[in-house]
């Protein structure tokens, strides 16, 4: 309670918009320890409970304080496949649900967490680990985002032949292709994609499960199939003008540039490029913040950002307590760089001027609630805004119903996720093709348990 939060910042806005490297700074390793001594070994500790792979926080960041090194890292994997991301890319719940949360001065708990896996790689603490015997049984991971590598990874520890397919170039699904650079560079998913392949892993790349290679020679060649495609069907915005040139959605936008980034040579026809537009960018999350900042870097006249709830408060209101999630307006290092935020507005039609888009027609809501829900009303104001280009960010629906999820025998649920398998098939899930859109931490809890069935499947089988 002495010592003071201290967090590392961002690299000065001048800097960092002029390339696509990461935009957080590094504290130095006794500045580190300081705020991992800050943990209270609270005797109910909420960063636990909100933590959704429930990282035992309060005694990683005692061995970190400590400078046990092996003993912190061994710790955080017992519960997180993946801490070097996620210590990137989480929205922390943990440090909202932190006892000193109540004071605003939570433990800098994600930063204490990448600054941890980072030391532990610099040391040589993170190695491939291999099994000490194979079971004989083969596994099918289908995806290489979050949940299937904590999937693979497991599965593969507890001895089981895993087989990862990858429909994309390299693997790393969303977080190779969906986060931009200067949030997780790529280096970060390589490096750890090597130790899986060191211990054994198998990666097929550019190869399209359903088509490449159909449902049934997967279910035939394979003891097991595990479904970890994510949520990639876009939700799309069904207005006049929808249809005029210049209107992208986020993920072929935000994945293009990681590719430009990793080399890729794409022809200037192709080019989807913010530079010298005015871009609008609908939807307020995560993902519209990554268009944000992408747009920011390609140059664009102007971002401006519209999201259709109302403008968050600065502070908790009395209906959301601590230590639930805190329903409060977010910043981001993106936004800070220069866009402008628009909130409580509906897109009506997308109008064009010589076979491309010109302007945007919104009408302004007012939000009211109405037992428990929020209830959006015209308010008949309108509101037209000059654009060259707009990213669709609204989130996802479900998965894609491509080959592969048409041919296997699998139940969807009402939303059109992944609900299970019929006929008792060896096909399990993993990730948001299971739960919907949600965060990477979640992914990996997901990827836990489904690990934990599929080797309890497997063993029981393997004992017929």
């Amino acid at each position: 309670m002495d010592i003071s939060r201290k967090e590392a910042g961002y690299r000065p806005v001048n800097e960092r918009v002029a390339d696509f490297s990461e935009v957080e700074q590094v504290l130095n390793t006794r500045d580190r320890i300081l705020q991992a001594s800050r943990c209270m070994a609270c005797g109910v500790p909420f960063c636990h409970w909100a933590c959704s792979t429930h990282s035992r926080i309060p005694e990683w960041q005692d061995a970190l304080y400590r400078e046990q090194w092996e003993k912190a890292i061994n710790l955080l994997h017992l519960t997180n496949d993946l801490p070097e991301v996620t210590g990137r890319v989480c929205p922390a719940l943990c440090e909202k649900a932190c006892v000193l949360a109540i004071h605003e001065e939570p433990v800098t708990i994600r930063e204490n967490e990448v600054a941890l896996a980072e030391m532990a790689f610099k040391m040589g603490l993170i190695k491939p680990y291999l099994p000490k015997r194979r079971t004989g049984r083969k596994v099918a991971v289908i995806g290489s985002g979050p949940a299937g590598l904590t999937v693979a990874s497991r599965l593969n520890r507890a001895g089981h032949e895993v087989t990862v397919f990858e429909k994309d170039e390299d693997p790393g699904g969303l977080l190779r292709f969906g986060i931009p650079d200067f949030k997780l560079t790529k280096a970060v998913i390589d490096r750890r994609i090597d130790i899986y392949k060191k211990e054994g892993v198998v990666f097929r790349t550019g190869v399209y499960a359903g088509k490449d290679i159909s449902a049934r020679q997967l279910l035939e060649t394979f003891d097991a199939l595990c479904l970890a495609v994510g949520s990639r069907e876009p939700r799309d915005l069904e207005v006049p003008g929808r249809d005029l040139p210049g209107i992208w959605f986020a993920m072929d936008f935000l994945s293009q540039q990681n590719r430009i980034n990793a080399g890729a040579n794409i022809p200037g026809r192709k080019r989807i490029s913010a530079k010298g537009k005015h871009v609008i960018v609908i939807g307020g999350g995560d993902t519209g913040s990554d268009c944000v900042g992408t747009a920011i870097r390609q140059r664009a006249r102007s971002v401006t950002q519209v999201e259709i709830l109302p403008e968050p408060p600065l502070q908790r209101t009395e209906d959301n307590p601590w230590p639930y999630w805190p329903n409060t307006l977010r910043t981001s290092s993106s936004h800070e760089e220069g866009c402008v935020r628009l909130w409580s507005l509906r897109t009506n039609r997308i109008i064009g001027k010589d076979g491309r888009i010109h302007k945007v027609e919104m009408s302004k809501l007012k939000w009211k609630r109405e037992n428990g829900r929020m209830i959006p009303a015209e308010t008949g104001e309108r509101l037209t805004l000059e654009t060259d280009m707009i990213i669709l960010a609204m989130g996802f629906l479900h998965p894609v119903k491509d080959k592969l999820l048409k041919n296997l025998p699998l139940i969807f649920d009402e939303r059109g996720n992944v609900s299970g398998a019929e006929k008792e098939a060896p096909v399990f899930t993993a990730g948001d093709v299971a739960t919907g859109p949600s965060l990477v931490v979640k992914a990996i809890e997901s990827g836990q348990k489904a690990a934990r069935v599929i080797h309890e499947y497997l063993m029981k089988r393997g004992r017929k």
